[in-house]
């Protein structure tokens, strides 16, 4: 499952990848707190939308456009 960096309010374009709170090819959980997001206005905390092994493809500490696939999901069955 790709990880689509999210759009966060109405006139957000872009969004700066704040951290990654979970290591690249580690376990995630759903619900578990993956990575913050800092836009103008707020720092949010996004949580994984399924389980599985995360692979990160985008580094924190940039700023990203809304829609750009910062990471994946290999789900688990």
């Amino acid at each position: 499952m790709d990880i689509l960096l999210p759009k966060l309010g109405f006139s957000v374009n872009e969004a700066n990848l704040v951290e990654w709170m979970v290591a690249d090819g580690a376990s995630v959980a759903k619900g578990d707190p993956l990575y913050a997001l800092e836009s103008e206005k707020s720092v949010q905390e996004i949580e994984a939308p399924v389980a599985g092994v995360l692979k990160i493809l985008r580094s924190a500490g940039e700023v990203y456009e809304v829609g750009t696939v910062i990471g994946t999901i290999a789900e688990v069955a």
